[in-house]
């Protein structure tokens, strides 16, 4: 079960944002990763708790920051109920999109695992639905995904595949790469991985 901390920063002027202390692994359905998020200053934020099946489909997403919170699954298409700090007022919403997206590691992770993809399968474009801090406001947003290169890398605990995505925001043309281990996300624009106590788990 890797446990590990990323560090979170703004991807454009690398401000600190905070840490994402985390633990992931596989299991039963599919795949599970918990977090805690924390200020710069080490306050709690707010957390992280998404499981997917066997294929990578989000069947359960719980989100909370700033007293908000959102549960979703993938259920004709994406569906998810944003609560206010209240309590007091609930919104559903449904988009016909893949899976879920935000600032946390385990989107990439779970993206990847939804693709598949594969040195030579080209570019995939998958429709996500991203929640924005520091509200959790939904927006719909359209990626292309390919993957570059695979690298095995000798470690102590034996060989470790690295994988390369490029990413490209389709209404922007911006593009990006993420550097992806089993189920640890190694680098990735806005994210660096700095501790990790236990070796990244293999997808069978």
């Amino acid at each position: 079960m890797p446990r590990g901390r990323y560090s979170l920063h703004d991807p454009h002027d690398h401000t600190p944002l905070g840490e994402e202390h985390f633990h992931c692994a596989p299991g039963p359905t599919g795949w599970r990763y918990v977090s805690q998020i924390t200020t710069p200053s080490g306050d709690h934020t707010g957390s992280v708790d998404l499981t997917l099946d066997d294929l990578g489909r989000p069947i359960r997403l719980e989100l909370h920051t700033g007293g908000w919170q959102v549960r979703g699954a993938a259920l004709e298409g994406v569906t998810w109920v944003r609560s206010d700090p209240t309590g007091s007022e609930a919104v559903e919403g449904n988009v016909p999109a893949h899976a879920f997206t935000g600032r946390s590691p385990a989107f990439l992770v779970a993206t990847s695992r939804l693709l598949r993809l594969t040195p030579h399968s080209g570019a995939t474009r998958v429709r996500l639905v991203a929640f924005t801090d520091p509200v959790l406001a939904p927006f719909t947003v359209d990626q292309s995904w390919s993957l570059v290169n695979s690298e095995a890398h000798t470690t102590d605990n034996g060989p470790l595949r690295v994988d390369e995505y490029q990413v490209t925001a389709l209404d922007t043309g911006e593009r990006h790469t993420v550097h992806i281990a089993g189920d640890v996300v190694l680098a990735a624009p806005g994210m660096e991985l700095e501790d990790l106590q236990t070796p990244p788990s293999a997808f069978s």
